[in-house]
């Protein structure tokens, strides 16, 4: 059993069911303590669309939660530490080893995305040279994290995030009935994150996000690493970025 600890911050809705229930069933199978926090401590509930693929049309299938995501989040859901989460009022950085930032890009993700709360957190957490994962819009709300230089904790950093041209084929693809149900902000995910860093060169696209990774081919997935911080794209990159990051939280 591990004595690790690592905190998962979720908004109170609509974050993605594969980007946090992936890493938490890898974490916690490795005997890492995983605590939840969610903005009143109460329970927080997915994008129930990624679940269902109500309303995503003909494509449905491909934006969707594979098998894989979806196994995850229904483990998840019973858990003991995800239906007792903390406060975000009640973190306290110097408690944990590590924490780890899930994405989602519907519109309860604001609250999350533009926590002071959290941001301030996170800032803690580089500040102290603890692990920091983010995976998708999660990398937004670290690039919104302030250093005690006033610039972002990814200045002089290499990261990646959700991908401009992933984001607009989404949106594309759905926006007639939709709306911006993709477009969680006017700017995109890469535009912004690309706008907080010493260099744009330092945003790592990655090969072509085709297919999602799984447990037995985490050769699909991938990730960037930075030190004590490491990022991914897409739901399709969460085995590969939940295993790197255990193997970080484990030296």
């Amino acid at each position: 059993m591990s004595s690790k600890k690592v905190l998962i911050p979720l908004p109170g809705t609509d974050f993605d069911p594969t980007e946090a229930a992936v890493p938490w069933r890898i974490l916690t199978k490795a005997g890492v303590q995983v605590v939840f926090a969610t903005p009143d401590g109460r329970a927080a509930s997915c994008d129930s669309r990624m679940i269902t693929g109500r309303g995503l049309g003909p494509l449905a299938f491909a934006l969707v939660a594979d098998k894989n995501g979806k196994a995850a989040y229904q483990c998840m859901m019973a858990s003991a530490e995800f239906v007792n989460p903390i406060s975000w009022a009640s973190i306290h950085s110097e408690d944990y080893d590590g924490i780890l930032l899930p994405g989602g890009h519907a519109p309860g993700m604001k609250e999350y995305l533009e926590s002071k709360k959290l941001q301030s957190v996170v800032a803690e957490f580089f500040e102290a040279g603890k692990l920091v994962g983010a995976i998708c819009h999660g990398v937004v709300l670290v690039s919104r994290s302030l250093s005690k230089e006033g610039k972002s904790v990814l200045w002089g950093r290499v990261t990646t995030s959700l991908l401009k041209s992933q984001e607009l084929l989404a949106w594309g693809l759905t926006c007639l009935w939709l709306k911006d149900y993709y477009r969680t902000y006017p700017q995109t995910v890469e535009d912004e994150v690309r706008s907080n860093l010493k260099e744009r060169r330092d945003f790592r696209q990655g090969p072509p996000a085709l297919f999602r990774d799984s447990a037995e081919d985490l050769d699909r997935g991938y990730v960037v690493e930075d030190r004590n911080y490491l990022s991914a794209r897409w739901p399709g990159d969460a085995h590969l970025f939940a295993t790197r990051y255990l193997q970080k939280i484990l030296t």
